[in-house]
């Protein structure tokens, strides 16, 4: 392991980016706008939204060594490439943060949808310390890892495969997260549950984009809520998805229900669209069951709910919460 920059200088540098990225630093408020700038879907609410949770639930200096003190950091140093998605702003960011709290030598993959944020971090950390030249790189090619990480699509998944399954790999697919309810919830609650559902436009793999309820279920009350983003239809690419859908609809005679900023329909899928909200209907006979078959899918990432994340949650993920339950600090310390 390189001795360059120790542990708890690592831990130091992280809380200092934290302050960093709370602050109005003329530099890192253009990158901001030009993140923005550079994909539509990264609103200022959004990009402010993902980085105060980064700040605030990651890069806090107590919570840091609390939750590296739960691993034995690794004896050797390997070389890292990890992949990143960019679904939503900093989405990868806590790969790239166990990565180097693992003292690992890391290349890093930006995504083309996502890779003004990462990068001008990625730079302030450099510049801050300059002994980790070398240790921290911005690649288009991973050649001559050790081990991967990579995240994406089912489609590039396979591809991961392909080209990283020789090696030791966390390779991530397509989640999406649901919620179940049993009509009992509070109004806060459901303005809760709302957050769960549209923010970041319901591109994160930890957005609702299914409800299980009982029937006889009061949907209109969940819409009435739900009107406290009907904001979302004056983005043009968020209304544009929300006019194609709605004609599919339309075409297809499907029954669906709508507060004008999102469609509901019926459907057993837990995936749905940007703009729409599947739901499905349950028994409370049948709700352990359910919630065994969630919990058994490969293609949830969290379930909402009274005893589960809870509501509002689920866009505010700890140092612990690892994508796809697989535990990346546990596979980086033993390499």
């Amino acid at each position: 392991m390189t001795d360059k920059v120790s542990l708890s200088e690592r831990i130091d540098l992280l809380t200092a980016m934290g302050n960093y990225m709370l602050s109005g630093n003329e530099a890192w408020q253009v990158a901001k706008e030009d993140a923005g700038h550079a994909n539509a879907w990264f609103t200022s609410e959004h990009i402010e939204r993902a980085i105060a949770n980064i700040a605030h639930e990651y890069l806090q200096k107590d919570k840091l060594q609390q939750w590296i003190d739960t691993y034995p950091l690794p004896a050797s140093t390997k070389t890292v490439g990890i992949v990143m998605a960019g679904n939503i702003p900093l989405v990868g960011f806590h790969d790239f943060l166990c990565g180097f709290v693992s003292g690992h030598n890391l290349l890093l993959k930006l995504s083309s949808k996502d890779e003004i944020l990462p990068k001008h971090l990625v730079e302030w950390l450099l510049a801050a310390a300059p002994a980790l030249a070398g240790q921290i790189t911005i690649a288009e090619r991973l050649n001559g890892c050790d081990a991967y990480i990579a995240t994406g699509s089912n489609n590039t998944a396979r591809y991961f495969e392909q080209y990283f399954g020789k090696y030791p790999n966390i390779i991530r697919s397509n989640r999406t997260s649901v919620a179940i309810l049993d009509g009992t919830e509070t109004d806060e609650e459901l303005s809760l549950l709302a957050d769960d559902v549209y923010l970041y436009y319901g591109l994160g793999c930890r957005n609702v984009t299914q409800i299980c309820v009982p029937k006889e279920y009061d949907f209109a009350r969940l819409l009435r809520i739900f009107n406290r983003y009907s904001y979302y239809a004056d983005l043009n690419k968020y209304k544009n998805n929300y006019d194609y859908h709605l004609a599919i609809y339309l075409l297809n005679r499907v029954q669906y229900m709508s507060n004008e900023s999102l469609l509901m329909v019926e459907n057993e899928l837990p995936f749905s669209a940007v703009s729409v909200l599947h739901y499905r209907f349950y028994d409370n006979e049948s709700k352990e069951m359910l919630l065994a078959e969630l919990q058994g899918s490969n293609d949830i990432q969290a379930i909402i709910g009274k005893g589960l994340v809870p509501f509002g949650s689920s866009q505010k993920p700890a140092l612990n919460d690892y994508a796809d339950g697989a535990d990346t600090m546990a596979f980086l310390c033993g390499l």
